[in-house]
């Protein structure tokens, strides 16, 4: 890998989790926009680090408690980056009436009924999901489901205009290129791969679906209600798409 490359690499660990990377890579928003390829990748490492845990969590105590710690040590390691989107898009989509007021009420730190819900039963849902599944499978589907969910942050960056004139994901208009998208795709592929391996050709195909249906529906609902995408709305899908891989494994171990 050439130092560009590693470079790009680690800016991309470096906004998406809180690992200590020493000094870390050099910011600008050129860089940081060749640096999206490698968010599918970014899930490798979190999802292994929470598939870690959850192993370690069944082998000791249960796969309940296993699911939870799996949870919390994926919030630990994104600083809850995905979530906290999730809780602001659902404020924002459930208060607002208009667009310059959901995104108004996305940009408020303080998080409403609506976040509060979306937050809670989503995670909910996941522990729920991992806690039926045992550690080979919880292996595929937690490295799956973390890759699959950057991958459609990506994807999403591609298919929708920036809803907002300024802030943090604006980096990502100029989009990638041919290169970039190969290495977001295979990446995203090889997870898909891993699930079919631990989980069975069923549940890759079905995640697989999932990604691309779940993905159209919530940019087309995006494109009304907002205009295009934003920060928030990137956390928002992750969430959504992690969640509904771990329902599709589930579903057929």
């Amino acid at each position: 890998m050439s130092g560009a490359r590693r470079a790009e690499a680690a800016l991309a660990l470096q906004f998406l989790t809180r690992l200590p990377l020493g000094r870390g890579a050099p910011y600008s928003p050129e860089a940081m926009a060749r640096a999206v390829a490698w968010f599918p990748a970014v899930g490798l490492v979190t999802g292994g680090l929470a598939a870690a845990v959850f192993w370690a969590g069944w082998a000791m105590f249960s796969a309940p408690v296993g699911a939870i710690l799996a949870l919390l040590a994926g919030v630990l390691v994104t600083g809850g980056l995905h979530e906290d989107g999730l809780a602001d898009l659902a404020d924002g989509l459930g208060g607002g009436a208009t667009r310059a007021r959901a995104l108004e009420i996305m940009r408020d730190s303080r998080i409403g009924s609506y976040g509060a819900l979306a937050l809670g039963l989503g995670l909910a849902l996941k522990a729920a999901a991992l806690a039926g599944m045992g550690p080979g499978a919880a292996l595929g589907a937690l490295v799956g489901a973390h890759v699959l969910g950057r991958y459609a942050m990506v994807w999403l960056m591609g298919a929708l205009p920036y809803a907002r004139t300024d802030g943090a994901a604006g980096f990502a208009r100029p989009g990638l290129d041919a290169g970039g998208r190969r290495l977001a795709l295979g990446t995203a592929l090889a997870a898909l791969a891993g699930i079919w391996i631990l989980a069975g050709i069923g549940a890759a195909l079905v995640a697989a679906l999932w990604v691309a249906v779940c993905g159209r529906v919530f940019a087309g609902y995006l494109h009304r209600r907002l205009g295009g995408y934003t920060g928030d709305a990137l956390g928002a899908l992750e969430q959504l798409i992690e969640a509904g891989v771990l329902l599709c494994v589930l579903a057929w171990v």
